[in-house]
């Protein structure tokens, strides 16, 4: 080996596969929203605006700072998805041409008061107890100020991806029942991923995927990892049964065993907690970490693998490995470790 990085690799291709997939779910009628906030889930906002634009009808953001990088490649439908928070957030909505989301008192204040009523999602709560209004507070503020506007009413799900979850069936209860009472032409978006996978029937007018975009969906096989996160293997050694691998001794050897060290630890971003027994991928063969993470190294047991070296890639998650896997090992979710990697890692764009 010469020069060692660690690299994160994002394959575009993929990200355009897994839409092309999730669009095959919707009816007729819904437009699909790319939600790319926290930079679009750790894989660059405008990598993957550049990529995806010809594919989707919007995008979903949080912050104005990203609204306004998606705004120089695209003309598309952009939504704030908390919303505003202060007239000068409006007002730099409203040069940015974006949509945004009510979803409290105050923010509907503002926007009475600067009488702009464009490009509106008004948010409802309807079991996630989180963010939207009140049923009977969003019907008081429609029959005073709303019932000719046109906005688009929405909510979020809180278990869609467990389909048997009576929460959904909850939600979407009372959310169409909120539909029947206000202007027919009003248009409605519930779903994200979850939603689209399991209550397709629920699609309406917008749905918001995020994490089926990126790959992290665990329950449809035909929706692949767009990220491979690797590291090269940095040492080989054999040690007895009995010894110890790693900080505090954690993994104790029960046989004879082979230990791979790779280039990788939680200063990469990698949660120190990771659990012995937690698959990873040499040469296409599956390893196992054995051992406490370390701040820039990580141990692997690789007693049975066929082959490994010095300088052997070790992918933690990959198409073929998905990051719902090192996921549901930890107890932990896709999204964590799509957006935790750190900056020393290499990103590399494979379009």
């Amino acid at each position: 080996m010469t020069t060692i990085n660690s690299e994160l690799i994002i394959d575009t291709n993929i990200l355009k596969e897994n839409i092309s997939y999730i669009k095959t779910q919707l009816n007729e009628k819904s437009n699909f929203m790319a939600v790319i906030k926290s930079d679009a889930y750790g894989h660059n906002i405008e990598n993957v605006v550049t990529n995806i634009d010809d594919s989707v009808d919007g995008y979903g953001v949080v912050r104005i700072s990203e609204a306004k990088k998606i705004r120089k490649m695209s003309n598309k439908k952009i939504l704030l998805m908390q919303g505003i928070y202060s007239d000068d957030e409006l007002h730099k909505a409203i040069e940015l041409n974006l949509d945004t989301v009510i979803h409290n008192k105050d923010q509907f204040g503002i926007i009475k008061n600067n009488n702009y009523f464009e490009g509106l999602w008004l948010k409802i709560n309807t079991g996630m107890n989180r963010l939207g209004f009140e049923i009977d507070d969003f019907l008081n503020l429609y029959n005073k100020y709303l019932y000719d506007k046109k906005f688009i009413l929405m909510s979020h799900l809180a278990a869609s991806n467990d389909i048997n979850s009576l929460s959904n069936k909850n939600q979407f209860k009372l959310f169409d029942s909120l539909s029947e009472k206000i202007n027919k032409d009003i248009k409605k978006s519930i779903a994200n991923t979850g939603c689209v996978m399991n209550f397709p029937s629920h699609t309406y007018d917008w749905v918001r995927c995020g994490i089926g975009i990126y790959g992290g969906y665990f329950k449809d096989k035909n929706i692949k990892t767009a990220m491979t996160l690797r590291s090269p293997v940095v040492n080989v050694r054999k040690i007895k049964k009995g010894e110890r691998v790693g900080y505090d001794g954690r993994a104790i050897a029960k046989k004879n065993m082979k230990i791979a060290t790779i280039y990788l630890g939680y200063a990469d971003g990698l949660p120190v907690a990771i659990q012995d027994g937690t698959e990873v991928m040499i040469n296409d063969q599956i390893a196992k970490v054995f051992g406490r993470v370390s701040m820039d190294l990580t141990t692997v047991d690789v007693t049975n693998l066929i082959d490994c070296s010095e300088g052997d890639w070790c992918n933690f998650f990959s198409p073929k490995l998905p990051v719902s896997n090192i996921a549901k090992n930890n107890d932990l979710i896709s999204y964590y470790f799509m957006t935790s990697i750190k900056s020393r890692v290499k990103k590399v764009y494979k379009n």
